[in-house]
């Protein structure tokens, strides 16, 4: 066996070296470059979306939609349930309902953990991740389509609205999993939806023969939402009256009310569970220990909006009949939710800082850089580039209403003007909007209406209508 003489040997270290000197000189440079170029977030990109949706130009919001599907492909499936926002006030709930199915398809194939991409956002940041939607979203998208599906001819509601209580009760469980020996106050955040049993009750309150059905599913509205106004008025009606007088037909009117919560970049100090947390990462990738740290990391924070209205009253033919109720908190069911994982989402930015400081210290070493030297602070400045140019992942859901709220009326065969203001318990207040209904003897007719602010944004839609896809 031949055996490298000392000379040899030396001549290979000292290669090795200056391969390795060149390799860090080149980490301080590509990482210098990338901090020139700056960083948004996606809480940024939506404004323009969010503000021309809220001023009532669809037209406008849907031109800066656009633009932004074109340039940010990890960005598509929050920006086409925005556009599916947008198509439903338009008046095209057909169009909206394609759109938020693609999506619901999407969410569904991404729930799988990709491996390369969890390793790709420990050297970048969590927007390399493919975005499988947060757990409200994914509910919320089987209410969207349910409430499409309503103003289109609803054959699909029911179904919807059974997949809107399937999805919650497998989120459940895997939270349940998840925390079974840990925290159980992060199961007790996530709280049934009572939309889909709302839904059922209603459309099983159409025929005479499905009243047990609807009385069950009442019952289950009132045990999800015990808050909600209506919910012993709808029980009482399933248990001592006919669902709907002869001569008569019944009005559902489902109101989008408020701007609903999103997500915006902001530091957030470790905890101890957080650091917790982030060890486990490390003990997933490699048998290692984390460096405790106390410097603030890069998180998104779900943030919600004071509504400007309470609720949307409902006049008939110029009377006043009733104010809708809340049925489904959106802002509250988004801050419940991440803050049961607030540690995991703090860990894994902890555990990024760590590897990042790790990778760099490592070339440091490898290249036997003397401190205080050029390059030195070089691979010092790219570091503090590196974590620069980290941004919060604040994809989202940016145009969900704060909250889903619903009235029902019982009225007379024939045509009816709807008149729908915003209001606060002070009064009705703010721009109204109007439309026609057709009442038909012993059925349903829906109308919805979206209220982000004080005015009504694009049509008030209603199932009486045809609405053909465009």
């Amino acid at each position: 066996m031949n055996i490298p003489s000392p000379e040899c040997r030396s001549a290979v270290a000292s290669g090795s070296k200056r391969r390795a000197f060149s390799c860090c000189s080149r980490i301080a440079v590509l990482l210098l470059l990338l901090f020139n170029c700056g960083c948004s977030t996606h809480f940024d990109r939506l404004q323009p979306i969010r503000t021309a949706f809220f001023d009532g130009n669809l037209p406008m919001a849907q031109e800066a939609l656009a633009k932004e599907l074109k340039k940010r492909k990890g960005e598509q499936d929050v920006l086409m349930l925005d556009q599916a926002v947008i198509e439903l006030a338009s008046g095209r709930p057909k169009d909206a309902e394609r759109i938020l199915r693609q999506v619901r398809d999407r969410f569904d194939e991404l729930e799988g953990i990709d491996a390369g991409k969890e390793v790709a956002s420990m050297l970048t940041d969590d927007q390399v991740r493919p975005y499988a939607g947060e757990d409200y979203e994914k509910v919320l998208i089987r209410a969207m389509l349910s409430l499409s599906n309503l103003m289109s001819g609803g054959g699909d509601a029911g179904a919807y609205a059974l997949q809107m209580v399937d999805k919650q009760q497998q989120i459940m469980l895997a939270v349940e999993e998840k925390y079974k020996e840990e925290d159980q106050s992060a199961v007790l955040a996530y709280k049934q939806v009572a939309l889909g049993p709302y839904i059922r009750g209603m459309l099983a309150e159409e025929s005479p023969l499905t009243l047990n059905d609807a009385l069950r599913a009442r019952v289950q509205v009132a045990k999800w939402e015990p808050n909600f106004r209506d919910a012993k008025v709808d029980i009482h009606r399933c248990e001592h009256e006919v669902a709907m007088h002869s001569g008569h037909g019944a009005l559902y009117v489902f109101a989008l009310v408020g701007r609903g919560p999103i997500k915006q970049e902001t530091a957030e100090v470790p905890t101890q569970a957080a650091l917790l947390v982030a060890d486990r990462i490390f003990d997933a990738l490699g048998k290692r220990n984390v460096t405790p740290t106390l410097a603030p990391v890069k998180i998104p924070r779900v943030v919600n909006f004071v509504p400007v209205a309470d609720c949307v009253s409902v006049q008939i033919n110029g009377e006043m009949a009733g104010k809708t109720a809340t049925l489904v908190d959106i802002g509250e069911m988004a801050v419940q939710q991440q803050q049961a994982h607030f540690p995991a989402i703090i860990g894994r930015a902890v555990a990024r800082r760590v590897i990042k400081k790790g990778i760099l210290y490592g070339a440091q070493e490898m290249a036997d850089v003397q401190k205080g030297s050029l390059l030195s602070l070089g691979v010092l400045a790219a570091g503090v580039a590196w974590e620069a140019t980290e941004s919060a992942d604040t994809r989202c859901w940016g145009l969900l209403p704060d909250t889903i709220q619903v009235f029902r009326v019982e009225l007379p065969v024939g045509e009816h003007t709807i008149t729908l203001r915003p209001s606060q318990r002070q009064g009705d207040f703010g721009t109204p909007a109007q439309t026609k209904v057709t009442i038909r003897e012993g059925r349903h007719t829906y109308l919805l209406g979206n209220l982000p602010a004080s005015r009504f944004v694009g049509e008030l839609l209603t199932s009486s209508r045809e609405y053909d896809e465009e």
